[in-house]
């Protein structure tokens, strides 16, 4: 859920924010004068956001992970088990 802090507010508040964002996770819009400027999230929700970001503008990725989602709706899968078996896990 996003919270918004004012800016003047942000500046006492910020080295509390990460408890903060522990507590109740989440993101902290910063705004000025009413409107967000910044925002502010936990660093594992940044890497996720941008990891995600960096696999959809890789059409090669995009197209394999369609490819796999089409694959396990039909029913072509293997078991993890078989898998192991194979590799000589």
């Amino acid at each position: 859920m996003r919270k918004e802090l004012p800016i003047t507010e942000a500046r006492h508040a910020l080295t509390s924010l990460p408890e903060r964002l522990a507590e109740d996770p989440g993101t902290v819009a910063i705004t000025r004068r009413g409107k967000p400027v910044l925002a502010v999230m936990p660093w594992d929700l940044y890497e996720s956001i941008t990891e995600t970001l960096e696999i959809m503008g890789d059409d090669e990725l995009m197209a394999a992970l369609r490819q796999g989602i089409k694959e396990i709706k039909t029913g072509k899968v293997v078991s993890w088990q078989k898998v192991k078996r194979e590799l000589g896990l």
